[in-house]
């Protein structure tokens, strides 16, 4: 059937879509972000075997997991802005072919170069698929609609962090087949098959009136910018943060002011720019991204440190560790729904100071709960409590950050955002991971690193506070902005 191209809906008029086909186009999405986000931990558990199993090196396996968020990272803004221009459907597509192929790959991967390699592509494939899921959302669902499928969207993203390693443990002791632990990959196969049918029939095709350019010089320089930034923070803590890491970092973010004055003197000339400087003009954008920074870093460690320790002083198996999260888990929807559907809405950027404050009586309960005889007992409600606080964080931080962004920078804000969320938890990872390795007490560590992550959800807490009072709509004559093509 040959493509209708028609302006898209104002905000006050009838979605392009609707009921039952938007609701399947909805999972069709989420389930493209589970897998990418399931994917960025579930190699965590399984190294060991996969080590043995393929004769890697260590430096080889730090690039098995250090490979996959690099990638994504570095080509996160790009992606976004490849749908604005060819299409986000389109891109989103192609996106969901390359993971499932790279996953495959991954799968049957017959030696350490190979798993590498696909690794990086999968992230690139990744990096192509998840901005198109947001900036799609925007265009799906009027503004006042938009909370139940951020909420959705949210809690996705909530179960994806601690299933990851749940899902990996499981897989890799089961042995499936005797294929030990490659079905952590082939699982998502038949996932993107599924979702790449219902995409091509359900989700719109839309794309910007008047994309930016994506020329070798721009794409580049922020390519390498961010790649000169990530990748000190990826392999620095396994190699003892050696001076050419901060070197390259130091580097990366001069390289990051030369592209942001480009971008600045390209809209100065009338110029549609790859970031847009205007785009940080909207107040609930600029702050709220600033706030958004500092409360996802300590997620990262928080994650990270709480699987290692339970393990390293507690003694948990891999299978105990995973299953630990469960109440995490099953908080995390729970509050991110509530704050994007109904909280968000109503009280704004409390939802994030009650979220982050909420979070810190979480990892406080957790710090006590291990001093004591029985911590398992007593990190049954610590975790839920922190889920609560994640939960509401994650549910009405996208909405709050997104809400006010006009529909044609709609690509351009869900790259930075998704860019953000990236960095953030790498750079969360690495320097608390550091903080929990460098002293030699376990428990000393784990209440310092705890207590340092508290500190930091604080000071987010405290940034959300600058966000503006009330969300503003954006208005009709912004969503006509943007093209959308129903196939």
């Amino acid at each position: 059937m040959s493509a209708t191209v028609l302006e898209a809906a104002p905000p006050s008029s009838a979605a392009t879509i609707s009921g039952r086909a938007r609701t399947i186009a909805l999972i069709c999405l989420l389930a493209a972000s589970f897998m990418e986000l399931m994917d960025a931990t579930v190699v965590n558990v399984s190294l060991s075997t996969i080590r043995h199993d393929l004769g890697a090196s260590s430096a080889q396996m730090q690039w098995v997991v250090a490979g996959y968020p690099l990638a994504f990272a570095v080509c996160l803004i790009i992606g976004a802005r490849l749908g604005d221009r060819f299409g986000r459907r389109r891109v989103f597509l192609a996106g969901l072919i390359g993971f499932g192929l790279m996953s495959l790959a991954c799968g049957i991967a017959a030696n350490p170069e190979q798993l590498v390699a696909f690794r990086i592509l999968q992230g690139v494939a990744a990096a192509a698929m998840v901005p198109q899921v947001l900036t799609s959302l925007q265009v799906m669902y009027r503004p006042e609609e938009r909370g139940t499928a951020m909420g959705a969207f949210t809690a996705v993203i909530g179960l994806a962090a601690v299933t990851g390693p749940v899902v990996g443990a499981l897989l890799t002791q089961w042995d499936l087949g005797g294929l030990q632990w490659r079905p952590i990959f082939l699982v998502n196969v038949p996932i993107a098959v599924i979702a790449v049918i219902a995409a091509r029939a359900l989700v719109p095709e839309s794309r910007a009136d008047h994309p930016a350019p994506i020329t070798g010089g721009s794409a580049g320089l922020l390519g390498a910018s961010l790649g000169a930034i990530v990748l000190p923070i990826t392999l620095g803590p396994d190699n003892d943060w050696p001076a050419w890491g901060f070197v390259l970092a130091a580097a990366g973010v001069v390289g990051l002011i030369a592209f942001a004055y480009a971008q600045l003197r390209t809209e100065r000339r009338g110029i549609e720019a790859l970031v847009p400087p205007s785009l940080f003009a909207t107040p609930s954008f600029s702050r709220g991204i600033v706030a958004f920074l500092a409360l996802s870093i300590p997620t990262g460690g928080f994650f990270l440190i709480q699987s290692i320790h339970v393990q390293a002083a507690l003694g948990w198996s891999v299978l105990r560790t995973g299953l630990a999260w469960v109440p995490f888990s099953l908080a995390v929807p729970i509050a991110a729904g509530l704050a994007a559907t109904k909280l968000a809405e109503i009280w704004g950027r409390k939802v994030l100071q009650g979220g982050a404050a909420i979070f810190i009586a979480g990892i406080g309960t957790m710090i006590a709960a291990e001093g004591t005889a029985q911590p398992a007992v007593w990190f049954v409600p610590a975790y839920f409590l922190a889920g609560l606080g994640f939960g509401a964080i994650i549910g009405a931080a996208g909405l709050l950050v997104l809400k006010d962004v006009p529909v044609r920078s709609a690509g351009a804000a869900s790259g930075v955002f998704n860019t953000t969320q990236a960095l953030s938890v790498a750079v969360g990872a690495a320097v608390f991971g550091t903080l929990y390795s460098a002293i030699g007490n376990l428990h000393d560590a784990y209440a310092l690193s705890m207590a340092g992550m508290a500190g930091l959800v604080a000071l987010g807490g405290v940034l959300a506070g600058l966000m503006p009072r009330i969300v503003s709509t954006v208005a009709p004559v912004e969503q006509t902005e943007d093209a959308l093509v129903v196939a």
